[in-house]
């Protein structure tokens, strides 16, 4: 069955390439600030339409409380007994950062060295392209209930899906839940990711001087706000880079799958001669500890800046939260640091925009045996189980509203996809081999007792 179902699927990758790039070529950033809403409702629809066509006939549009649609519906079995599985993916994407460091059209799909390229190519695109074709492969034998939602703001933080499971508990029940967007340690290599870190969003905002002033005139006394605010970022890491929030426990290690310090050092980019950050094992400072990234300043520009002391400036924080610790615990840590170690009194105020706790997946029950089964089917190869440095607070709602359920994170990201960054791009090879995983999982997969 596992030879029939991929010659189905690579009989069909043209057509995923097509799908793909019409996704792509949509500017479906959730922010209207950046992009018109239009281009996120164009997704949608896209979304919803192709997944109608699959026998999903009351696929609709759902708003959820943060403004956005997520694409929801479902897919009856011919036996009312069967389990019910939930496919999730987000058709959302970030923005596309600083055009000028991309190789190709950011909204275009383009074959660069074997890979597809183009903002959302990889997350979470190519994840949606995924189920399409799984569900392709299979045709009407598909044994089990199916339920569909695609989000629509994952990538802004906002918490409109997690609010609408919350409010709307009985639409979204399933036995297994595949969470599509996550991947594999690389390319060929398949994995399951059993926990994902934590985070906590802030912006810390310094003030100093009622307004700009000389520095001719007035520099040496007066307080200087991007100073005191670097001096403030300083304080957050040690000579090692290892994160040093008060009150956070950062000797945490990780007991799984290792990660070769010269493979992270290839994925990551860094540059040689470049030291890796922290004290721990690479692994640690992934998925153990906590770690501090300074995502953005507001300052004064090199160009167009004056011979003035800064009054104000702001920076936005980004702390992931390993298992095993509070997320919200971590941010009210990081907030009494900020206030405890601003220098010369200036004032500090901390601005809070999301929290999310971490999660952790169980991983003994028929849903993750069934999965293994056919990623290995498909890959040729058993899979690992790795932590994640990502977020995804949807994980813990879904925990939490079906405790019953096998929760299962997968996708078509790995280390080469570069996403969240300039030149994301996708394997088609993840593509396929994972529609096959999928496509021969829902044909498989029996739990012990199903919903």
């Amino acid at each position: 069955m596992s030879e029939e179902i991929r010659t189905r699927i690579q009989g069909m990758m043209s057509t995923a390439r097509d799908e793909l790039s019409q996704l792509v070529a949509m500017r479906s950033v959730a922010d209207p600030r950046q992009f018109p809403p239009e281009e996120c409702a164009a997704a949608a629809e896209w979304v919803r339409a192709h997944f109608a066509e699959l026998g999903f006939t009351d696929a609709r549009l759902a708003r959820t409380p943060d403004g956005s649609d997520a694409v929801v519906g479902s897919r009856r079995a011919a036996d009312p007994d069967a389990p019910t599985v939930l496919l999730y993916a987000h058709y959302d994407v970030q923005p596309p950062l600083d055009a000028s460091a991309w190789r190709t059209p950011p909204f275009e799909l383009t074959d660069v060295g074997g890979r597809w390229a183009g903002r959302g190519a990889a997350d979470c695109k190519g994840n949606i392209v995924m189920h399409l074709l799984a569900l392709r492969a299979l045709g009407d034998d598909i044994p089990v209930h199916l339920k569909l939602v695609v989000e629509g703001s994952e990538e802004q933080g906002t918490g409109g899906l997690e609010r609408f499971v919350e409010e709307n508990p009985d639409l979204l029940a399933a036995d297994a839940i595949l969470v599509c967007d996550t991947g594999n340690a690389a390319v060929g290599r398949p994995a399951a990711t059993v926990s994902l870190r934590g985070f906590a969003n802030v912006v810390v905002h310094v003030d100093a001087l009622a307004s700009e002033v000389h520095s001719g005139m007035f520099g040496g006394p007066a307080p200087d706000a991007l100073a005191a605010l670097l001096a403030l970022l300083a304080s957050l890491r040690d000579e090692r880079g290892s994160t040093t929030v008060d009150g956070l426990d950062r000797t945490q290690s990780w007991a799984g799958e290792p990660y070769d310090p010269a493979q992270f050092r290839s994925d990551a980019g860094v540059l040689d001669g470049v030291d890796l950050l922290g004290d721990g094992t690479v692994a640690d400072e992934l998925w153990a500890r906590p770690a501090l990234t300074v995502l953005g300043i507001d300052c004064p520009p090199v160009v167009g800046s004056t011979a003035s002391i800064v009054a104000s400036a702001s920076a936005r924080l980004n702390l992931r939260v390993p298992p095993g610790m509070s997320a919200q615990a971590a941010h009210d840590a990081l907030a009494a640091h900020l206030h405890a170690h601003a220098p010369w009194n200036v004032r500090v105020r901390v601005e809070t925009e999301a929290v999310g706790e971490p999660f952790r997946a169980e991983t003994t029950g028929p849903a993750y045996r069934a999965f293994s089964d056919a990623m290995q089917a498909a890959y040729g190869v058993a899979p690992t189980m790795l932590g994640q440095g990502g977020s995804i607070p949807l994980c813990n709602v879904f925990a939490d509203t079906y405790p019953h359920a096998e929760i299962i994170l997968m996708g078509v990201e790995e280390p080469l996809a570069l996403i969240h960054a300039p030149n994301e791009s996708v394997d088609p090879s993840e593509i396929e081999n994972l529609a096959v995983a999928e496509a021969l999982f829902l044909r498989s997969y029996r739990p012990t007792t199903p919903t």
